[in-house]
């Protein structure tokens, strides 16, 4: 059930009263829709207009014959039916903000865990900033669901109108096998699945990394300390040679 609310109000010398506009449905097609016009004074409610009996309805005695009057005018009739649809044309307008509002996700996979002694892997598949909050995240191995093998999920709010998903898979991996993540979700035409690439595991890539970057600083460093080396031994083989002035006189 969803309730579509209006509320004016009016102020003075300590006194309040306001009128609240309600449109109650449940089907998306507005079929049940039931619009209610309440007039309330110091939160009382004194008057409504009710769509299901189609007339205004007194709360307290002293309001019946606001109620009688305002039901024989054919104006104030009138003007419930014209809010009436003004409340169906929100309704409508919010649904196309609000509830046929998709976005699709953005989604990662990434390794948690490598266990190279036990052979036990921990994937992570997260999905980002999509909405409504309804989706599936699931794991596929070789194309197939994964049903043996130990999974937990995390849903929370971004509060900011949008959603993020991360599911955990723990197993053994296989030698040619292929773990997938599949994604399903009302703003996609199909769902989305994406293969993991164990062929090299993010702790190792690390390794493999920072070992090239310390070759390339050692093929540095040892070129640096040949070439001043050879540049010493240089000049220490060169020897001043004496110069006889006698001679030269």
């Amino acid at each position: 059930i969803f309730t579509f609310v209006f509320l004016k109000c009016l102020l003075t010398d300590g006194y309040y009263a306001f009128i609240l506009q309600e449109c109650i449905y449940s089907y998306p097609d507005l079929s049940d829709l039931v619009f209610l016009e309440s007039y309330s004074f110091n939160k009382t409610v004194q008057l409504q207009f009710n769509s299901t009996v189609g007339k205004f309805v007194a709360f307290t005695e002293k309001d019946m014959q606001h109620a009688k009057a305002w039901n024989e005018d054919p104006n104030i009739m009138q003007l419930m039916k014209v809010n009436m649809e003004l409340c169906k044309h929100y309704i409508q307008l919010a649904d196309e903000i609000v509830l046929n509002k998709v976005v699709k996700p953005k989604v990662k996979l990434s390794l948690v865990k490598w266990d190279q002694d036990n052979h036990s892997t921990i994937l992570m598949c997260s999905a980002y900033d999509f909405y409504p909050e309804q989706i599936k995240v699931s794991w596929l191995r070789d194309g197939k669901p994964m049903t043996s093998d130990m999974t937990s999920t995390l849903e929370m709010a971004d509060g900011d109108w949008y959603y993020q998903i991360h599911t955990h898979l723990e197993y053994t991996p296989k030698s040619g096998e292929t773990i997938s993540c599949m994604v399903e979700h009302a703003s996609l035409i199909k769902p989305l699945i994406y293969d993991w690439d164990p062929s090299l595991p993010e702790p190792e890539r690390n390794k493999i990394a920072i070992g090239a970057a310390g070759l390339v600083l050692g093929i540095i460093i040892t070129t640096a300390g040949l070439f001043y080396y050879k540049k010493k031994s240089a000049l220490m083989g060169m020897r001043a040679i004496p110069i006889d002035h006698s001679v030269l006189m």
